[in-house]
């Protein structure tokens, strides 16, 4: 039964992240590809780009808030009903996005309201990835949390995957056409998947942890605040090993679009051939990543993932901006192997690091403040280095957030294992944790 559980707890938190990052990874495309003509066409060139990239990083601004506010209720009121919100809210912008008129109809409310929508959907993300991952591996045998835990981690790849295939045929398009009406579609097809979300979501039983902690009276009064006033250094350390994960991916998400379109002059199709097929096998490492820190540690999956991002730094860059398809290909291929390594623990590693009865706050807030110091700004800091220094210069930038990450990871391992016997005694429980 507990089995059977776990599956569907997975199967539940991986469908419904998938949504929500396919919804969030619509937004990233079209940022790359299109929001710069439609809701800023007075802005030409690198300004245009930097402007339209800054609204995707908006939400990222935001999710620090939502994780404070969903993390502290999921620890309160439950995991399940926190996923379900953060679904609606997402799925309710990003059909309103797809609705909204460009600036030639609505001027500058077109622009104000596209933001709005924008923090809308990171408040939600605030709390997703925290609220996944707990009712996953809370309904998982210690031994398999790192397995289960890791189909949680194949959402952001999976959702990538998903936007990309939606919008690969619209390419063929007109470019009038796809400016026009045609970048929408993928906008308005999420209104489906959020009704399938939507249901899975309902339908799984709350976390048998929180059942526990709930029943025992166990809950924090203010989770959110405990982790702000006693584990703010541990909730520091977790947002700074995000750091690389979140600069690579978004790297190869966004930046990497904008650059092959507009400096290497590929088309948009084969560049999102390219990240669809990356991503395909991104989700293959994930899996694998998770089955083996069940057997060596999380720990060690996330040291070795951070090293290798710090080797491939330049070499990426090299093969990126070479503009032959086939190394460009090479060089994406290559990055999601340490890109995955630490991935497909990183949702379990995190949470492990926090007591049971404040985990869903501590990775909520840890996860949202790093994704500001490295997704949310990857994008425009990656393209005024390229405009400024030249391509080469993100391969340093690739390198400091790889060294930032693994001091930080360090510090993660070492609280965890000095802390452990003393969290749980604090809340009691024998959650088992395995940092390393």
């Amino acid at each position: 039964m507990a089995t059977l559980q776990s599956r569907r707890a997975a199967a539940a938190s991986v469908i419904g992240t998938t949504i929500e990052y396919y919804d969030f990874f619509i937004y990233a495309t079209a940022a790359a590809l299109v929001f710069n003509k439609v809701f800023f066409p007075a802005l030409q060139g690198l300004a245009g780009t930097l402007v339209s990239l800054s609204t995707f990083a908006v939400a990222f601004l935001v999710r620090p808030i939502g994780g404070v506010v969903i993390g502290h209720l999921g620890d309160k009121v439950g995991r399940r009903p926190m996923l379900v919100l953060t679904l609606t809210l997402m799925g309710g912008a990003t059909l309103l996005i797809g609705l909204l008129p460009g600036y030639t109809t609505l001027g500058v409310a077109a622009p104000v309201l596209l933001i709005l929508l924008r923090i809308v959907q990171g408040f939600a993300m605030g709390g997703e990835l925290g609220g996944a991952v707990l009712l996953t591996m809370e309904h998982s045998r210690p031994e398999k949390q790192g397995y289960f835990g890791s189909f949680v981690q194949i959402g952001g790849p999976l959702g990538l995957v998903l936007a990309t295939l939606v919008f690969l045929p619209l390419n063929a398009l007109p470019q009038e056409a796809f400016l026009s009406w045609g970048w929408r579609v993928p906008f308005l097809l999420s209104a489906i998947l959020i009704v399938l979300g939507y249901v899975l979501r309902r339908t799984i039983d709350e976390s048998p942890t929180f059942e526990k902690i709930k029943q025992r009276g166990a809950t924090d009064r203010a989770p959110a605040l405990t982790i702000l006033r006693t584990y703010p250094v541990r909730t520091l350390l977790v947002a700074g090993t995000t750091l690389s994960g979140g600069v690579v991916f978004y790297l190869m998400s966004v930046f990497g679009l904008s650059y092959a379109t507009t400096s290497l002059g590929i088309s948009r199709g084969t560049i999102l051939l390219i990240v669809l097929v990356a991503m395909i096998l991104d989700c293959v490492f994930v899996v694998a990543s998770g089955t083996l820190s069940d057997r060596v540690g999380r720990g060690r999956m996330i040291l070795a993932g951070v090293i290798g991002k710090a080797v491939l730094a330049f070499p990426w860059i090299w093969l990126v901006s070479s503009g032959d398809v086939w190394l460009i290909f090479l060089g994406y291929v290559l990055m999601c192997i340490p890109h995955a390594a630490g991935q497909g623990v990183a949702g379990v590693f995190y949470a492990e690091a926090f007591p049971v009865n404040v985990r869903y706050s501590g990775l909520s807030i840890g996860y949202t403040i790093g994704m500001i110091g490295g997704s949310a700004i990857a994008p425009m800091v990656a393209a005024s280095l390229v405009a400024t220094f030249g391509i080469n210069s993100l391969g340093w930038y690739l390198l400091a957030m790889s060294l930032l990450s693994l001091i930080s990871t360090i510090g993660v391992i070492r609280i965890r294992n000095n802390s452990t016997a003393d969290d749980e005694a604090e809340v009691g429980t024998g959650a088992a944790a395995a940092a390393s």
